[in-house]
């Protein structure tokens, strides 16, 4: 099923609904709904009971009803990450408020044949293992008492409303609802990617679930760098062989969020204008040069990769770049002054800038400037071809 825009999702749904009482959302195998309400998400209980229960009664009742246990870690699946979300987390601030005051929030976990399976708290019990304790304080769910799309949800909802998520957990939580729980893209529109503070659309939740989809380097560049989701978007249209050869380039250089989209746009444009490969440019001699050298900055590196992509989209303007440069040498100008051309060589005409810090430095600006009508290239210089 293919839907333009979330306001035909909501009327083929209505349309279905009133139809057939047999036609019914991919998501209504799910136990339950989840609507958002004042920025919390509300768990109804799909079953027989004349009332709806929030996923804050659940988590209350949880702490009501289920006795805190001493749990010994080394019972605790610590490779079972059904649950989880956790990218690059930073522990130091836990550890220590845990080194401090003691775990303060139990655990939550379900118990599993021959141990037991995390839910909530991979944080809290990475932490207390580094510490070299033996047990922690856990809540513990049978095996069958819930499904694990709601274990997901009510660890999503205690996350939300204690630590929250950084771009990629928000990635790997929307891609496991749709692709591990098998929620309808568009409930999870709706409902969570308000929960995630993100604007209800199908643009960005396929941009958050290419960004899950892509290598952890890219995903540590993509936090690190704080890159926006237009340019996630670009990296998500190559291929992972070119992704990660852009990487290569792309760490090694000083980009903000414009050069950094300068820089793939022009990799695009010179693939396609090409028929080459991203791969294949970033491996360009030239280029891999300009990474080698270990004298440059990263900046520098960064001015000289851009001149030289440039150079490759616009080869007729590097051609008058290089004739105009040519010409400007053979002035034998001074050091101090500064002769160039309009910006892409659009119109005719020159600009002429020159600093000077003593009257005979001035005097010997304006004697070599008022010699140049005399040379010939000066002159060709001025004339627009």
């Amino acid at each position: 099923m293919r839907f333009d825009s979330i306001s035909n999702v909501k009327a083929q749904s209505s349309k279905e609904f009133s139809n057939s009482k047999a036609q019914k959302w991919d998501f209504d195998i799910l136990a339950f709904v989840i609507h958002l309400t004042f920025g919390f998400w509300h768990l109804d209980l799909r079953c027989d009971l004349p009332e709806c229960t929030s996923a804050i009664d659940i988590l209350k009742r949880t702490d009501e009803m289920k006795a805190i246990q001493s749990i010994p870690l080394q019972q605790i699946d610590s490779l079972d990450e059904t649950f989880s979300v956790n990218y690059l987390p930073d522990l130091q601030k836990l550890r220590s408020s845990i080194e401090e005051a003691g775990l303060i929030q139990p655990v939550l976990l379900r118990k599993k044949s021959g141990g037991y399976q995390m839910i909530c708290g991979f944080r809290r019990i990475s932490v207390m293992k580094e510490l070299g304790k033996s047990e922690i304080e856990s809540r513990v769910f049978e095996e069958r008492e819930m499904d694990e799309f709601q274990l997901f949800s009510l660890s999503l909802h205690e996350n939300l409303t204690t630590r929250g998520f950084n771009a990629v957990e928000k990635a790997i939580a929307l891609d496991k609802l749709i692709h591990r729980f098998q929620v309808h893209p568009a409930f999870v529109i709706d409902t969570f990617l308000p929960s995630f503070f993100l604007e209800p659309n199908e643009k960005i939740l396929n941009t958050y679930l290419s960004l899950a989809r892509m290598e952890d380097e890219i995903k540590t560049y993509v936090l690190k760098e704080e890159v926006s989701r237009s340019n996630v978007r670009k990296l998500s249209a190559l291929t992972p062989d070119d992704r990660m050869a852009i990487f290569s380039l792309i760490s090694r250089l000083k980009l903000g969020e414009n050069r950094l989209r300068e820089v793939l746009t022009l990799l695009g444009e010179i693939s396609r204008r090409n028929q080459s490969t991203e791969k294949d440019i970033v491996r360009r001699p030239e280029i891999q040069e300009i990474l080698s050298q270990k004298e440059l900055t990263p900046s520098q590196k960064t001015d000289r990769v851009k001149k030289v992509l440039t150079d490759l989209r616009y080869p007729k303007l590097n051609q008058l770049e290089k004739a105009f440069e040519k010409k400007r040498k053979g002035l034998n100008l001074p050091s101090k002054i500064s002769l160039q051309h309009s910006p892409f060589f659009e119109r005719k005409g020159l600009k002429v800038e020159f600093q000077f810090e003593t009257m005979e430095e001035y005097q010997s600006i304006l004697s070599a400037l008022s010699v140049l009508p005399e040379k010939e290239a000066f002159r060709l210089m001025l004339q627009k071809d």
